[in-house]
């Protein structure tokens, strides 16, 4: 099954970089469309939007298709949305590329989750998850400091055209490489939007909003932060990101053996020590090794907390994973859109980029308490899932 979750990885791969690495050059693409930094920084929150508004009308569109085909169909779509981006003439039509881009992403990340899992034994399916995600961690390690120091140097379309031909080999893979035989129920899939009145669904998908808003009201801005406050030159700024790519690869696959041992602690902990890294950037960020240092801490812990969350939500989202897993991309990117806009609304009404930490680590804290809440829940009554009346498939599932 290494092929197939190749496959996944490699879009994956593409996907997180066209996500990213718009942070990575927000300075050029402001002079270049002559706009404001935070103006530059809405670009993040336009792609998170897209995700959110694109995962449940994806997820509904192609619910009665086979799942390779599905794969391949957005893997597509992907790459005509970079193309888009690449000869956007102006701010808005890249605007509205991004958001085009966007659509694909959740969808994607959702149906692939539940794809990975069913490849392998029960045991290792937050592992499978994670060999997915490890994509996106590449992305971060070779995708974004690579495009980056395109774009310094050679425009930061060229880096959209690049995307375009990873995006070309990932529809490529998902078509040698995925098999077409994947268990899959073509339910009513409006129907199974009744698996959001499960209280346990809910608050992992806020659990996500707030993991996300959390990191990206920092990282939006973490090209200017390391210039401006570290004092570091903008190549070395390329350097940083290569090394918290490191950071958040290590995290993911942490992150998967975590959860696969003990899901809700591991999550919990990570939380406490998320929020603790980002109160320490706050005081470190002035000297640059310690920066550096604490850029890669964050990266490991800040990724840690993705498989296990989508691992949550799939358990608790029983009769619905496909729809379910996908909403909480959804979600996932309604934190980005929070947190890019939170610390965009910061910046301008005069907080420093020396303070967005704090703000990154009061949202860490948001979502330390909603875990305890959902801990004590399953607590309460007895199980993940809560069987509901005229609910079929609901079970009572215990970790």
């Amino acid at each position: 099954m290494q092929l197939p979750l190749l496959a996944l990885a490699m879009a994956s791969f593409g996907i997180g970089t066209t996500e990213f690495v718009i942070m990575g050059l927000l300075p050029e693409v402001a002079a270049d469309l002559s706009v404001t930094i935070p103006a530059a920084g809405l670009l993040v929150t336009g792609y998170a939007l897209g995700v959110v508004i694109g995962a449940p009308i994806v997820a509904i569109i192609t619910n009665p298709l086979p799942r390779k085909a599905t794969l391949i169909g957005l893997a597509s779509m992907f790459v005509v949305g970079n193309l888009l981006c690449a000869i956007a003439p102006d701010y808005w039509f890249l605007m509205g590329a991004r958001v085009v881009t966007a659509f694909c992403h959740g969808a994607f990340f959702g149906i692939g989750a539940v794809v990975a899992a069913s490849l392998v034994p029960p045991n290792q399916r937050a592992s499978a998850i994670a060999l997915m995600f490890a994509g996106l961690t590449l992305a971060n390690v070779l995708g974004v400091p690579l495009g980056t120091a395109l774009g310094q140097h050679l425009g930061w379309r060229s880096t959209f055209w690049a995307v375009v031909i990873i995006g070309i080999f990932a529809v490529s893979a998902i078509a040698l490489w995925v098999p077409r035989d994947i268990p899959h129920s073509a339910g009513n899939i409006l129907r199974e939007f009744g698996v959001l009145r499960r209280p346990q669904v809910v608050l992992t998908m806020l659990i996500s909003v707030m993991a996300s808003a959390s990191l990206f009201s920092v990282f939006t801005y973490i090209a200017p932060l390391l210039r401006n406050v570290t004092g570091l030159p903008a190549h070395t700024v390329t350097y940083v990101l290569l090394l918290f790519g490191v950071g958040i690869t290590i995290g993911n696959l942490l992150g998967g053996r975590l959860a696969d041992w003990r899901l809700m602690p591991s999550l919990m902990g990570t939380f406490i020590g998320l929020a603790a890294v980002l109160v320490a950037f706050v005081f470190l960020a002035p000297f640059a090794v310690a920066a550096i240092a604490t850029v890669f801490v964050w990266g490991i812990l800040v990724f840690a907390v993705v498989a296990p969350i989508q691992m949550r939500v799939v358990d608790a989202a029983v009769g619905a994973p496909n729809l379910a897993s996908t909403l909480n991309q959804g979600a996932f990117n309604l934190g980005n859109a929070a947190g890019a806009w939170v610390g965009g609304a910061a910046i301008t009404v005069g907080v420093g980029y020396a303070e967005l930490p704090w703000v990154g680590a009061a949202l860490a804290v948001g979502a330390l308490g909603l875990c305890v809440l959902s801990q004590a829940l399953e607590r309460r009554t007895g199980g993940l899932v809560e069987a509901e009346a005229g609910e079929p498939g609901a079970a009572c599932e215990e970790y």
